[in-house]
C-alpha cells in the first residue's frame, strides 16, 4: 500500500519513509508513525509523518503486521 491517502495511515502503523536527505537517492528508513504531520487528505509525493524515533518524512510504502 503506497501512503499517498491520509486515512490509509494511523499512528503505530509500521511504515516506510524517505527522508528529506533521501530524496534524491530514494533510500527509505523504517518506523512507527507517531504523528500525522500533512493535513490534506491526499499528496501526491506521499503523506509527511514524524516517527516513534523523532525522523520525519513521507511514506512510500505501510507495512502489513
Amino acid at each position: 500500500m503506497n501512503g499517498q491517502t491520509r486515512k490509509d495511515i494511523i499512528p503505530g502503523a509500521a511504515v516506510e519513509i524517505v527522508l528529506k536527505a533521501d530524496q534524491r537517492t530514494g533510500n527509505l528508513t523504517s518506523g512507527i508513525v507517531k504523528d500525522i504531520l500533512t493535513k490534506s487528505s491526499s499528496h501526491p509525493h506521499g503523506i509527511k509523518v514524524r516517527l516513534t524515533d523523532g525522523q520525519v518524512g513521507r511514506v512510500k510504502n505501510i507495512r502489513s503486521t
